[in-house]
Order: C-alpha cells, then sequence, then structure tokens
C-alpha cells in the first residue's frame, strides 16, 4: 500500500464534501426542470435524482460516523474560520433532498424539510453569530461566509413554496436577500483591498455564483404568472458574476484540481434551473437561447467536475489535498 492510500483510509471526510451533493441535487432539478420545457428522454431526471440522493445519503452517514468515531476531527473543522462555513452544506443538501423526493412522498419530503430548516436555523445562528463577534483575518474572508445564511434562506424558501406554503417562503427569501446584499459587501471590500486569496483557496469563488440564481430560484417559487422585472434582474446578475469567473477561472486554476473546484456547481446548475423556469412562464427574447445554453455548458461543467473528482479519487489525491487546505489557511 503506498503513502497515499494510507493518508485515504486515515482521512475523515471533509465537510466540504456536501457540495458534491449539494452539486449533484441540484443539476437533477435542472433536468427536472427541463423535462417541462423541452423533449428529453423520461428515464434521465429520475435516474440524475436517484444518484444525487444516493452521493447525499452516503456523505450524510459519512458525516455522522465521522462526530461518532473522529470527534476531534469535526470539531477542529467546525472551529476553523472557513471550512466550518462548509457545515451549512448539509442542511442546504437536506432541503434540496426534500425537494427531490417530494413526487414520491410529501411525509418524506416534510421531514427532510423540517430537519433541514432546523439544522439549518441554529448551525447559521451559530456560525453568523460567531462572524458578528469579531476578530477574523481579512485573508480568511472568502465567499464561504455566504454558505451559513444565504444558501440555506434561499434554499428553504424555494422548499417551503413547492411544499404550498408561500409565505414560509417569502420569510426565508427575505432572510437570505438581505444577508446576501450585506455579505457581499464584505466579501468585495476584502478582495479589493487585500491581498490576493491563496491559492488553495481561489476555487471558493466559484460560490459568487450562487446567491443571484439560487435566490432567483427562489423567487419564482414564491411568486406566480410571467417573469417580472425583478426576476429579470437577479438573472442578469447571475449572467454577469458567470462571466467574471470565466474571465478570473486561469487564475483561479493555479490550485490544482481538488474537490474545493465543487464550490461552482451549485451556481452552475442554479443559472439553468432559473432561465428554463422563466422559460416555462413564459419568457421570451434571450431566454429562448440563454435557457438552453446555460443547460449544456452546466452540464459540460458537471462532467469535467465528475471526471477530476474520479480521477483525484484513483490518484489517492482526493482526502491528502483536502487536508492540506485546512492547513494552508
Amino acid at each position: 500500500m503506498d503513502t497515499n492510500d494510507r493518508m485515504n483510509k486515515r482521512q475523515p471526510m471533509p465537510v466540504a464534501f456536501f457540495g458534491i451533493a449539494v452539486g449533484l441535487l441540484a443539476l437533477a432539478g435542472a433536468w427536472r426542470a427541463a423535462a417541462h420545457v423541452w423533449a428529453i428522454p423520461a428515464v434521465v431526471p429520475p435516474l440524475l435524482t436517484a444518484g444525487a440522493l444516493s452521493v447525499w445519503l452516503a456523505l450524510m452517514i459519512a458525516y455522522a460516523r465521522k462526530w461518532l468515531v473522529e470527534r476531534d476531527a469535526a470539531i477542529a473543522e467546525m472551529a476553523h474560520p472557513v471550512q466550518s462555513s462548509f457545515a451549512a452544506l448539509a442542511p442546504v443538501s437536506t432541503l434540496l433532498a426534500a425537494q427531490a423526493v417530494q413526487n414520491f412522498s410529501r411525509e418524506l419530503a416534510i421531514a427532510l424539510f423540517v430537519a433541514g430548516v432546523v439544522s439549518q436555523l441554529g448551525l447559521g445562528a451559530y456560525l453568523h453569530g460567531r462572524f458578528w463577534q469579531g476578530g477574523r483575518k481579512p485573508e480568511l474572508t472568502t465567499p464561504a461566509i455566504y454558505l451559513p445564511t444565504v444558501a440555506p434562506s434561499f434554499v428553504a424558501g424555494t422548499a417551503a413554496a413547492s411544499l404550498g406554503w408561500t409565505q414560509i417562503g417569502a420569510l426565508f427569501f427575505g432572510a437570505g436577500v438581505f444577508s446576501w446584499l450585506a455579505i457581499e459587501s464584505i466579501v468585495l471590500h476584502r478582495a479589493a483591498v487585500h491581498d490576493p486569496l491563496p491559492d488553495a483557496l481561489r476555487p471558493t469563488l466559484g460560490i459568487q455564483l450562487a446567491p443571484p440564481v439560487v435566490g432567483g430560484v427562489s423567487y419564482l417559487a414564491i411568486t406566480h404568472g410571467v417573469p417580472d422585472l425583478f426576476a429579470y434582474m437577479l438573472l442578469g446578475y447571475g449572467v454577469y458574476q458567470a462571466m467574471m469567473l470565466t474571465r478570473l477561472l486561469p487564475w483561479i486554476r493555479q490550485q490544482s484540481f481538488t474537490p474545493s473546484y465543487w464550490a461552482f456547481s451549485f451556481g452552475v446548475a442554479a443559472l439553468p434551473t432559473m432561465a428554463i423556469r422563466m422559460l416555462e412562464r413564459g419568457a421570451a427574447g434571450p431566454l429562448l437561447w440563454l435557457a438552453p445554453a446555460s443547460f449544456i455548458v452546466a452540464n459540460v461543467v458537471f462532467a469535467s467536475l465528475i471526471v477530476g473528482t474520479v480521477l483525484a479519487l484513483f490518484k489517492g489525491k482526493l482526502f491528502p489535498i483536502v487536508a492540506t487546505q485546512v492547513k494552508t489557511v
């Protein structure tokens, strides 16, 4: 057994791996939305949904085991100012799972929604409350700070609306919007006036794409009729963020592939989902080409992420690299 194999056996699952489940569940949601607009093979959305749910369940079991068997590592991760933010992806993925199973069992969807919301609110208050206490170094301020409040609020809003609880969804949407606006100013200030992000943290910039389009999906879920001006504004800002990240990609890719690149996945899947849902609701004009183009790009990006992750796993570099990232910051 080589050194990498031994390291893989010793390393517990990093909480950031929940980004994989979030991305796959969001991609499955994009395909389910596409099935309402285009003629696609009927078998694809349920297969993708089942695969994404399997990954989510496996990661949930692995993370529960981490707290039971490797508690010191889990506690250290929760104390880390960057890595702890990724713990919020556990309730986010649970809320996405609630949406995924709704067509099969409303009771299970409600149970997952309640579990996701309760854990989201508790974890978000804990992590965001720690942020308010001050003492955070500028170099540790990355787009990951969106995760404890913005991402779960928007996803909870969408999940609530899908269950018929539109007013509850509106409350969560409001929490997500104002948290996003406040936090984005902090992220941009840090990026503009402080040293560049370390190579290992640059892939977290992919999270920057998510708020406008994940929020846009939530906004569409709590509204009805032809998409209004605000929906177009959210989508437009999402497209702008996608262009900015494309421009920064050569700089971000100075860090070789690691699972942290899955930070791009949620926004990459949510952008076409929002465009497709707008198309379904009667939008026209640029949406007629933006929706299919972004959907194709999203699937190409996901194929690259999956291939990169599988290659990293077979090369024995999946867990050691993540461990190095935790220590690098």
